[in-house]
């Protein structure tokens, strides 16, 4: 048996790929799923599983506690709402949330982080778990950015790296170097379709990192259901930060965005 690593799973394919690469590294992966956010197909997958609520710290202390983990590491999403909900939460979790003073999911998770650190368990970053998915720059489709789609893309990229850094969002929808949308708490996908519905079709989504990311507290993605929700928008493209934003389910998502003429590119910082 090899060295345990818990793994707190949240909704998407992101807790599927980190458990596979942690076995291949030698790890005996210990997984939490978040109730009502990771899939149930999980647990059959996992060794080690238990369902964990989303104020549940000190259930998932106990349990990680019980099975010898020291190491973990964040993989998937967790609904940021429920931070106004606090329905079932328990007093280690309404004390985590007492000492933040910025309500922000990334402040969250990290006074998460810092709490189990306190208690014995060190949060590693999960990136040496999805080096794969990582893309260089460069087009990924065969649909390449017309000449106005690469304006909409140097316009929203400067924005996008403002907004990040103000702890706003990470992702903008332009349209004729107009900003039409900016991601907040719903999440990248939910302020996708927003653009869309507010600007109509030709929408731009640039999706970047923090200047200083701390990839233990929130490690951007993108995906199939990324490029599900242009489709949907009728968006004509989409930029991401090279080397620094993870893309899962690459080969199906490319494909679904060449069938509906939308343009994928990698950038450079």
């Amino acid at each position: 048996m090899g060295r345990r690593i818990g793994i707190i799973a949240g909704s998407g394919e992101f807790p599927f790929l980190v458990l596979e690469e942690a076995r291949k590294q030698g790890y005996s992966p210990v997984v939490a799923g978040i109730q009502g956010e990771a899939e149930a197909s999980l647990k059959g997958k996992a060794g080690t599983f238990e369902w964990i609520g989303v104020g549940g710290l000190e259930h998932m202390l106990s349990y990680f506690r019980d099975n010898g983990v020291k190491e973990a590491v964040f993989a998937g999403k967790v609904d940021p709402r429920n931070i106004y909900r606090k329905e079932g939460f328990d007093k280690a979790s309404l004390n985590v949330l007492a000492r933040v003073q910025e309500r922000s999911p990334e402040a969250v998770i990290k006074a998460i982080i810092d709490f189990m650190a306190e208690e014995g368990v060190q949060f590693l970053d999960p990136s040496v778990f999805i080096a794969s998915y990582y893309c260089e720059a460069g087009f990924l489709t065969e649909t390449k950015l017309s000449p106005e789609a690469e304006e909409d893309v140097a316009f929203g990229w400067r924005i996008a790296k403002n907004i990040a850094d103000l702890d706003v969002g990470q992702t903008v929808i332009v349209k004729d170097k107009t900003v039409v949308a900016v991601e907040g708490i719903e999440g990248t996908d939910e302020a996708i379709k927003r653009g869309g519905r507010l600007a109509g079709e030709g929408t731009v989504v640039v999706k970047v990192c923090r200047t200083s990311q701390d990839p233990r507290v929130d490690l951007p993605a993108v995906g199939l259901n990324t490029v599900e929700s242009l489709v949907q928008s009728r968006s004509r493209a989409l930029c991401l930060e090279a080397r620094k934003i993870p893309f899962f389910q690459k080969k199906e998502a490319i494909s679904l965005a060449d069938a509906n003429k939308i343009s994928i590119v990698a950038k450079k910082a």
